[in-house]
């Protein structure tokens, strides 16, 4: 993440989950992240808006698609490593298949019920300003 005011980017990787939720200085409600940046102090605030999340499925494969949208406050998303947490279905089986790993980019298993190879290859991303 980069700070929008000192433009200073975090030496670690910052974590979102939908489920967590920090309180915003002065009680003006909550956010999935608040952090106080190391280099000015300022304190800003990353958002998941839960509404917006939507699947990618075997029909978007190798196409840019909007999965989810974050409002940010005084902080900016410039990259993603994905990681645990991943689920997917066999297209044409309907099987389940959750937790997903995805920190090597590439995950993959095997459909009981179409005997067949499946997986994820190759993940890129890119985020887009609204």
């Amino acid at each position: 993440l980069k700070c929008g005011n000192c433009g200073e980017v975090s030496e670690k990787w910052q974590y979102l989950r939908l489920m967590d939720s920090a309180p915003l200085k002065g009680g003006r409600g909550s956010a999935t992240m608040v952090q106080k940046c190391k280099l000015c102090s300022r304190e800003s605030s990353i958002d998941i808006l839960s509404q917006t999340i939507k699947p990618y499925n075997a029909e978007d494969s190798e196409k840019f698609k909007t999965i989810v949208e974050f409002e940010c406050r005084g902080l900016e998303p410039v990259d993603f490593q994905p990681q645990a947490g991943f689920a997917a279905e066999g297209a044409e089986s309907g099987t389940p298949f959750n937790d997903i790993n995805l920190l090597e980019k590439d995950w993959n298993d095997y459909d009981e019920k179409t005997k067949e190879s499946v997986g994820i290859y190759e993940v890129t991303h890119k985020f887009v300003k609204c």
